[in-house]
This record gives structure tokens, sequence and C-alpha cells, in this order.
């Protein structure tokens, strides 16, 4: 177990979109907010010991919400590029621990988080979440991790090591991420959000 004091908080809200299309999907609305709000509203009051924000320039923004920005200027490197920056500027207060979530996630819920905190054991502990049938952020790593996370390549983000951590099974509901416009209006109707587009055919895309 850990507390929240001994934590930092680094989300990672930079990315190409390349499969969202021209918008940036953190600005898209959602219950009506950006989606990349959704998370830090979640978790605004859990007391972490800082919270950083890893970012390409959206138009979010993410200091007014506690975070402090930190500028990826080369998105192209893949997501590992994002959380070695986070992970780098997080080791400078010398944490217990490294909490990495996704600002593409906007169901996560304070709650899960808690119980990541709790499966908690220790400076090489590696806990993260599951929906059941395979791992996904958010995940907690320990301060004996850190050199590993800064080691990562590519697209693959922390898969390899996530895989032999403890997983923290919660609802497929919640760890839902938007990677597509299909993918947003799917939680749209799933949650009868007000921005959904209803047409006598049915319910379609708002976008």
């Amino acid at each position: 177990m850990i507390d929240a004091e001994d934590v930092v908080l680094v989300l990672l809200a930079a990315g190409r979109s390349s499969r969202f299309g021209m918008d940036n999907k953190l600005e898209a609305e959602f219950l009506g907010k950006p989606v990349g709000f959704h998370v830090t509203t979640a978790l605004e009051s859990i007391a972490f010991a800082d919270r950083i924000v890893v970012t390409d320039g959206c138009r979010l923004d993410f200091a007014s919400r506690g975070y402090r920005p930190i500028h990826n200027a080369d998105v192209g490197q893949g997501l590992s590029h994002s959380l070695q920056l986070g992970v780098r500027e997080a080791m400078k207060t010398s944490p217990r621990a490294i909490l990495v979530a996704l600002a593409d996630m906007p169901r996560v819920t304070a709650a899960h988080i808690y119980r990541l905190f709790d499966a908690f054991e220790g400076p090489d502990a590696v806990v993260v979440s599951s929906n059941g049938e395979h791992p996904t952020p958010p995940g907690i790593f320990g301060s004996g991790r850190f050199e590993a996370l800064l080691k990562l390549e590519g697209d693959e983000g922390a898969r390899a090591l996530v895989a032999g951590g403890r997983h923290v099974v919660t609802a497929p509901a919640e760890l839902i991420d938007i990677d597509t416009p299909e993918d947003l209006e799917r939680l749209r109707q799933l949650v009868h959000a007000p921005e959904r587009k209803i047409t006598r055919g049915g319910a379609h895309r708002s976008d």
C-alpha cells in the first residue's frame, strides 16, 4: 500500500491523434467538456505529491487544473518518449512511485486509482489496470522501476514491463480509450451524452 502523497502523477496527453483525423481528440467534446479534462476532474481530489502532464501543445489549459506541463516536441518517437519525459521530470523530486495515466481515457475513477495504491507492495512494484483480458493504464511504478521506464522504446510503451506486474481488474467501460471518432461516438451513445447525434434512423456521430 502507498499513500498518494508519495506518488507523482504523470498524465500523458501528447500524440499525433492520427486515427482521429484532423482534430485533436483531447479537445473533442464529451459530456459537455473536453475529453482530456475528464481524467483531471476524476483525480482532482487525490493528494498527489505532484502532477505533471506531457503535452504536444494542444489548446487545453492543464496548468489551470494543477498540472505542470512538459512539452513533447517530437511525438513521432511514440508513447514511450512522452513517458520518458514525464518520468525524468517526476524523478527530480524522488517520489516512492509514479502513477502513469492517459488523457484519452475519460472514464477512469479515483476509486480505481486507490485500488492501485492498495495493491502497491514496494519499490519494485508494477501495478496496472486490467479489463479482465489484458493490462492497460493507469498503472503505478515503484522507484525501482524508473530506470526501466526510461529505457523503453517506440509505441509499445510499458507493455513488456506491465505484463509481469500485478493487474487490478475493473469494469471494461472504465478503461475505454479514445483513438477514433467512432470510439468517441460509441462512448457517447453508451452514456447517452447530450452531444450525441440522434436521427430517426438511430444514433449517429455528431462530428
